[in-house]
């Protein structure tokens, strides 16, 4: 490897809500039993150093000593054309189609109030990303789940004719499209987006795809566009994407829509913009810049790689060593979503008790009920190798 994916960071004190949670007042963490440090696996952000092309992006900003107001530079825009045309196969972007957000759940909300009203019911796939729920129910739409199903070899599928059938007996115009699926980590094959947005298709469905998962894939499996699957799709579609889960770059704001109908752009661009919240910070583009850089993807290549390789010891640890828990290896993020049901029920402990076991030996898993997971945990193994085997010892020894 060319990069550091196994430097054990001490992130107490800076500025990582994933550790500075834990024993928080009021927090739903807390600290460890004595003997036991803190292994964060629950919020979605990545213990891995910045890939060196973002923070050299950044200090060579930095040695220009002011910064006033500005507008996106044409390298901003270049850079994600580029990126999205070489990583994604996409070649027909331009500058208009691309918008600033504030995060791809602010894009997620200023598109939900565009195309419906408080009230309106909007579909979305269960399990359902918790950001899914809380933009949803604080906006005051009525959410609609239609369930993902495991067929015969594990694998979380889409139910067609209950999505139809959701759609047709709510009168629902809004759906959310998650794209990876978090928290499943499927990685939809070209059929299955098209299948879906024929659907959505034939009940007049404004389609929010969230696709900031798209970079993190399995060596070897591809991510589809949503957009990129017919016209109808293209013209239909608001997707949603940002560097801040490929590159860890969550704390420094910067997400962006790609809208290619040029009246529902104007009618989403028009509501984000009437906040005055939704603007760029101009170390946040550097930051881009940077990471979609030529060093930018070949530290995302070794990062897939890495991430892949966790993912594989884990999910073989996991059916050797704890019985009575059922997960699907996933083709994309870099989380876990442990089906803890079996165990459970031969243990004769909840789902809570078990939480808080992993919680007292330091391992700071999350709650899968939050992303309707019945007997779920979810688990970030965005981490050193090494820290994941730690933790999954003490599973095994002192939890299971």
């Amino acid at each position: 490897m060319t990069y550091d994916f196994t430097t054990i960071l001490d992130r107490a004190g800076h500025d990582a809500l994933a550790v500075d949670a834990i024993g928080a007042e009021g927090s739903a963490y807390p600290e460890p039993e004595d003997g036991f440090d803190a292994i964060p696996m629950w919020v979605a952000d990545m213990n891995f150093p910045v890939a060196p092309a973002i923070t050299r992006a950044i200090e060579e900003r930095l040695r220009y000593p002011t910064f006033g107001y500005f507008q996106p530079s044409d390298a901003y825009y270049r850079s994600i054309i580029d990126w999205h045309r070489d990583r994604k196969g996409v070649v027909d972007l331009l500058p208009e189609h691309i918008g600033y957000e504030n995060g791809v759940l602010g894009g997620v909300v200023s598109t939900l109030r565009t195309c419906a009203a408080p009230g309106d019911p909007v579909l979305v796939h269960s399990p359902t990303y918790v950001g899914f729920t809380h933009s949803l129910e604080d906006n005051g739409f009525k959410i609609v789940h239609s369930p993902l199903v495991r067929d015969e070899a594990g694998v979380w599928r889409m139910d067609f004719e209950d999505m139809e059938r959701r759609l047709e007996r709510e009168r629902i115009h809004v759906a959310i499209f998650c794209s990876p699926h978090d928290p499943c980590g499927r990685v939809w094959e070209r059929w299955e987006v098209e299948r879906a947005m024929e659907v959505y298709a034939r009940h007049d469905c404004v389609v929010i795809s969230d696709e900031i998962w798209s970079d993190i894939v399995r060596p070897g499996v591809t991510h589809v566009p949503t957009q990129s699957v017919s016209e109808d799709a293209r013209a239909r579609t608001v997707a949603l994407y940002a560097p801040s889960k490929t590159f860890n770059l969550a704390g420094l704001i910067g997400s962006y829509h790609v809208i290619y109908d040029e009246g529902l752009r104007d009618r989403v661009t028009s509501r984000g913009r009437k906040t005055h919240y939704n603007s760029m910070n101009v170390l946040s583009q550097h930051a881009l810049i940077g990471a979609y850089s030529r060093e930018g993807r070949a530290w995302a290549d070794e990062l897939n790689q890495v991430i892949a390789g966790n993912v594989d010891w884990a999910c073989d640890f996991i059916a050797e060593r704890l019985p009575g828990v059922s997960v699907y290896r996933p083709q994309g993020t870099y989380m876990l979503f442990l089906d803890c049901s079996e165990w459970c029920e031969r243990s004769g402990r909840s789902i809570g008790e078990l939480l808080d076991a992993g919680h007292r030996v330091g391992v700071f898993w999350q709650d899968g009920r939050a992303f309707n997971g019945p007997a779920h945990i979810r688990m970030n193994l965005a981490l050193p190798l090494s820290r994941v085997q730690e933790a999954f010892a003490r599973l095994a020894e002192h939890v299971f």
